[in-house]
């Protein structure tokens, strides 16, 4: 608070003797306004990088002083403003709170740290012709060298060493199973053994302690668990959690997840359900949110258990044996969708529908492709990451003869979240697939766990080399069970404009989304789509996301509460990191 007073002297000193809150946010708002005009004026004849800071963080502190925005928040920050400026007492009000604030006023007075990279000093601006272009390309070069250096401490599934440190640990699998070299590259054999309690996982995987209990604990109150031998054998042996950290958080619950989900057992449709899609659910097996696609679940469970899977609420157990829909249910959401000629795309997902035998799989896919008014068949599966043994030739083919090119596609979307699960074995499903003319996009959630500088950029890179394409990468919902995953959106904007931008075309064709519960996906790249509605008391940044429709329907927006940047960035420190590395992610509203 002290460090506020200080930074924020200006602030208080406006308003301390506003006769009332309301003449205290206008002369804010006019104070703001006029300070960045006068900013942009100062520096009308020079070249200033952080102007479009100042315009940021100004637009944000008039977007927090409107009245409609603390009526959608529940919370006033001009009323905090007045009553520190006052002397009024106001114990509610945590460090998170103050930091905003304190890097707020920094924003506006300009006086920002850039991202910890050598400079460029940009000397081919002052050149003209071919010897510009030589000076802009050896720029070029140093900037990239950079970006290589920050991207290398993240290693892929595919380097030498990695290749030899998991060669050992299949065998180590293998030994504690039973199983042959065969045996381990049958995903039949992979399924039939799936890990699914802390015992049986412990034969091949070292656990903490937390770890251990935190799985114990879990499959004791029945909640969803299940490891491939495969995916276990990509973790590593030593007490390091730095590589494997990403892979082991997919799958090991933490304590709070278990105890949230244990509070919550009884009812895991309302608590869990977080997307809504109880209510944009028009028949069992379907969930439509956007006009020409929607979402068809045959298939209620997987190979692997993801902790944070948005279909936590419906999912009992890995591959549990009554995960099929039943045929009248199934029939019945098949006609609805050949009754909708509006659906011009079906995404075939679950559950992961890979997890059905070839067989059932191909009677439902070929049904949907026998209905006249659908183009394209997209199917959502992890099974490249988690089961690659899964992608057979018999499957890549059948996939293929599904493709009628100009007339019908068939694509495939997976899941990679680190470059430490993509091998050889992956490399293998997806090059089967792509000789059979479907092509793979990645979605990535951007948890805690990938969230590092330059992490999802060294995914891209490689995920491109492999022949899968970005398409999305989805901030963290907003879920109470899964907060350990949670992620500042201001981070994932931080990436997008600092790190992706970096990268080709090609490696960077992932949108960034925001799952809007009932309403769909909220595109964050584009400011328009949301408003910052207030800091709240611990910190957290209020948002106004708006719906799809925006301009289309009268929908209401949806109020989505943020992870607080301190804290964060005190847990990015707690895993080895300079939080002074991310400053600049206080300045992306």
């Amino acid at each position: 608070m002290e460090r506020f007073k200080d930074e924020g002297r200006d602030f208080l000193t406006i308003i301390r003797d506003a006769a009332t809150v309301d003449e205290a946010r206008r002369r804010l708002y006019s104070h703001a306004t006029e300070d960045q005009f006068a900013k942009y004026e100062a520096d009308a004849s020079s070249i200033n990088t952080f102007l479009h800071v100042v315009r940021d963080c100004a637009r944000a502190l008039r977007g927090m002083l409107l009245e409609r925005s603390s009526k959608a928040a529940g919370f006033s920050v001009e009323q905090a403003l007045w009553d520190i400026a006052r002397g009024n007492d106001r114990p509610d009000l945590q460090p998170g709170f103050y930091a905003e604030l304190i890097h707020l006023c920094r924003g506006l007075k300009g006086q920002v740290a850039p991202l910890k990279m050598e400079a460029m000093k940009s000397e081919s601006a002052a050149l003209e012709g071919r010897e510009a272009a030589i000076q802009r390309s050896k720029e070029l070069d140093l900037l990239w060298a950079q970006v290589e250096a920050r991207m290398s401490r993240y290693e892929d599934g595919l380097t030498p060493a990695a290749r030899r440190r998991r060669a050992k640990r299949k065998a180590r699998v293998r030994s504690a199973l039973g199983g042959t070299r065969q045996d381990f590259n049958d995903w039949r054999w992979q399924v039939e053994h799936i890990a699914r309690s802390a015992k049986e996982l412990e034969k091949y995987v070292p656990l903490t302690s937390v770890e251990r209990e935190a799985i114990r604990t879990a499959t004791r109150g029945r909640l969803p668990f299940g490891v491939t031998p495969y995916y276990a054998s990509l973790f590593d042996e030593g007490s390091s959690r730095d590589r494997d950290r990403a892979l082991r958080a997919q799958v090991l619950p933490p304590p709070d997840y278990v105890a949230k989900m244990f509070e919550n057992r009884d009812n895991r449709e309302c608590a869990f359900d977080f997307m809504l899609e109880r209510d944009t659910s028009p028949i069992d097996l379907v969930t439509r949110r956007y006009p020409a696609i929607a979402i068809l679940k045959p298939y209620n469970t997987c190979p692997q258990i993801c902790v944070y899977c948005q279909r936590n609420w419906e999912i009992d157990d890995a591959m549990m044996p009554d995960a099929l829909a039943g045929a009248e249910e199934l029939d019945a959401a098949i006609d609805f969708i050949a009754k909708t000629p509006a659906l011009k795309e079906i995404l075939v997902t679950g559950g992961d529908p890979l997890g059905m035998p070839d067989e059932t799989l191909f009677e439902i896919l070929h049904r949907l492709a026998a209905i006249p008014h659908l183009d394209l068949i997209r199917i959502g599966t992890r099974t490249p990451v988690t089961l690659p043994m899964r992608i057979t030739p018999e499957l890549a083919r059948g996939l293929g003869r599904l493709r009628r090119p100009g007339r019908r596609e068939v694509c495939v979307v997976t899941h990679v979240e680190h470059p430490y699960e993509i091998t050889p074995e992956m490399v293998a499903a997806v090059d089967r697939l792509k000789r059979q003319g479907i092509s793979v996009y990645n979605q990535n959630v951007y948890t805690f766990y990938v969230s590092r500088r330059f992490e999802a950029a060294r995914l891209r890179m490689v995920l491109r080399r492999i022949g899968i394409d970005p398409y999305y990468t989805f901030m963290t919902k907003g879920k109470d069970e899964t907060r350990d995953y949670r992620v500042p959106l201001a981070r994932l904007l931080q990436e997008q404009k600092e790190e992706a931008r970096l990268l080709p075309g090609s490696r960077r064709t992932d949108e960034a989304v925001y799952n809007v519960p009932g309403l769909g996906k909220n595109y964050l790249r584009a400011l328009q789509h949301r408003d910052l509605l207030a800091i709240m008391p611990d910190g957290s940044r209020a948002y106004h996301f708006h719906p799809w429709e925006k301009g289309i329907a009268d929908r209401p927006p949806y109020v989505g509460y943020d992870v607080p940047l301190l804290q964060y960035l005190s847990r990015l420190e707690s895993i080895g990191e300079d939080a002074d590395d991310y400053e600049s992610i206080w300045y992306y509203y």
